[in-house]
């Protein structure tokens, strides 16, 4: 409510108007003023009793999402791979005469020295069943040297008697001559375990394959 406007005193009575409109202006606003401090003083124990029944308030921090850890590879065993290849390398030689230890027969097959005569046609005859072979026909010098050794290392792993080494004929070869056939002897005769070896059967593979006898009790070398 706004104060009154003021008059000018003309009597007695107007003096008295004056007054009572001043005090009624003055008790308004000590109203307004007192209805605001109670509200005022209302809004702070609400605060007061939130804060006592809630506890301390802390603000959230702002979540990162990290995503999880992929899982790393496994390393491949790259040394050791290099190391079985070296090995199968190494022991395998193609310097190795195995010219002068062949039967001379025309098969030129092989029997370990206290394997007796009657192996070596006991595999001629095919006697023994052929439980696995290798076709290294067509294969370059080393790879074929390493999958010989690769194979007989397993066949004798898994304890077989008698296996078949296919090193082709050579007619595709130049000159028509066999580039596996002499090496693949040579590798033979150096495997500890290969008892003996002889020029497989026509229907085996003929003058193209060797049926070979391996000591199944023998680690492979």
């Amino acid at each position: 409510m706004s104060a009154p406007p003021r008059r000018r005193a003309g009597s007695l009575q107007d003096l008295k108007q004056i007054k009572r409109d001043l005090e009624a202006a003055a008790r308004e606003a000590a109203a307004r003023e007192a209805e605001q401090r109670a509200r005022d003083a209302a809004s702070r124990r609400e605060r007061e009793l939130f804060a006592t029944s809630v506890g301390p308030v802390l603000p959230l921090k702002a979540r990162t999402h990290t995503p999880p850890p992929r899982p790393k590879p496994e390393p491949l065993p790259l040394q050791r791979q290099r190391d079985e290849q070296a090995a199968l390398q190494e022991a395998l030689s193609d310097d190795f005469d195995v010219e002068s230890l062949l039967d001379t027969d025309e098969a030129l097959s092989w029997r370990r020295p206290g394997v007796g005569p009657d192996v070596v046609r006991k595999l001629r005859r095919g006697v023994w069943a052929i439980q696995a072979q290798v076709d290294l026909h067509g294969l370059q010098r080393d790879a074929a040297r390493e999958r010989l050794a690769a194979f007989l290392r397993d066949a004798a792993r898994h304890g077989l008697r008698c296996v078949r080494v296919v090193h082709g004929k050579g007619n595709s070869s130049p000159g028509r001559q066999p580039v596996l056939k002499g090496k693949v002897r040579a590798w033979l005769v150096q495997k500890v375990e290969v008892m003996a070896f002889a020029q497989a059967r026509a229907a085996e593979g003929g003058a193209g394959a060797l049926v070979v006898l391996l000591d199944s009790a023998g680690a492979a070398g």
